[in-house]
């Protein structure tokens, strides 16, 4: 029986290798994001996937009348959303052709989110109680952006892919074609359960820094805002900080970063 699991495992590794794919989602741009991924799961897979997602949670907010309920604040988010993707081609030029949608739910939470193709949602609770300004609203914006431009949802579900293959060897083989009819449910898993990476957030954090830069806004508006999010978290961890790094952290790689994105943000003013 143990011999029969290895050779399993064996198989299922060995389809794994064959079926993967070594990619690079997007240019590496003046703050130099150049670390290649693996992808198992097709795009085109993850895009449906999270279309079905995002519709329901949609329709959830809706059916709770708590979608875009505050017009000026859902026209300030579009505005910031706008100049950022805007200038998303530095990274990657196919994202200025995605089905960009921009909303607002309300709701107490802190949080914000960008699944992939460019399907973005801002919690008023995260306007509200941390009073952002426009450049602090858009280092959020810009962070989640840059999930989607890495595609790191993909590469989160092809981890998850990944494991159960060597999990339950040759027997998981046909696990993806037949998994395909669940992605929705997995793409809503990493974008409200699941954290991200290391990697993933400290590229969301250099890349959207970058994004915010060259739409116009204060990249030193970063540094305000996880400070913010650090003040907030002394009542409680909020549901933004509770699957990322800490914000000192964070504060160390933004002002790391700073001297190359601010010239991209002098040259915008």
């Amino acid at each position: 029986m143990r011999r029969t699991i290895q050779v399993a495992a064996v198989a299922a590794l060995a389809w794994l290798a064959a079926g993967c794919q070594t990619v690079s989602t997007t240019n590496a741009g003046a703050v130099g994001v150049e670390r290649k991924q693996q992808m198992l799961v097709p795009s085109e897979t993850i895009e449906q996937g999270a279309a079905e997602a995002y519709e329901a949670e949609l329709k959830q907010a809706r059916d709770k009348g708590t979608l875009n309920t505050d017009k000026a604040q859902l026209s300030r988010v579009t505005t910031i959303a706008k100049r950022i993707v805007a200038v998303t081609p530095t990274f990657r030029p196919d994202a200025a052709q995605w089905n960009w949608q921009f909303n607002v739910q309300k709701t107490k939470e802190l949080n914000a989110y960008c699944m992939p193709g460019g399907r973005i949602m801002v919690y008023s609770g995260l306007i509200e109680t941390l009073d952002l300004s426009d450049a602090e609203l858009a280092t959020v914006i810009g962070h989640e952006i840059a999930h989607a431009l890495r595609e790191h949802t993909r590469e989160r579900v092809s981890r998850a892919y990944a494991q159960q293959l060597v999990l339950q060897g040759a027997a998981a083989v046909t696990g993806v074609s037949e998994g395909t009819a669940n992605i929705a449910n997995m793409v809503a898993e990493v974008t409200f359960q699941l954290p991200f990476s290391r990697d993933q957030e400290s590229e969301a954090d250099t890349i959207g820094l970058e994004l915010m830069a060259r739409a116009g806004y204060d990249p030193h508006a970063a540094i305000t805002l996880w400070n913010k999010m650090s003040s907030s978290a002394a009542g409680g961890t909020p549901e933004f900080l509770s699957t990322h790094p800490s914000p000192s952290d964070r504060i160390k790689r933004i002002e790391k970063n700073l001297p190359r994105v601010l010239p991209l943000y002098a040259a915008r003013k």
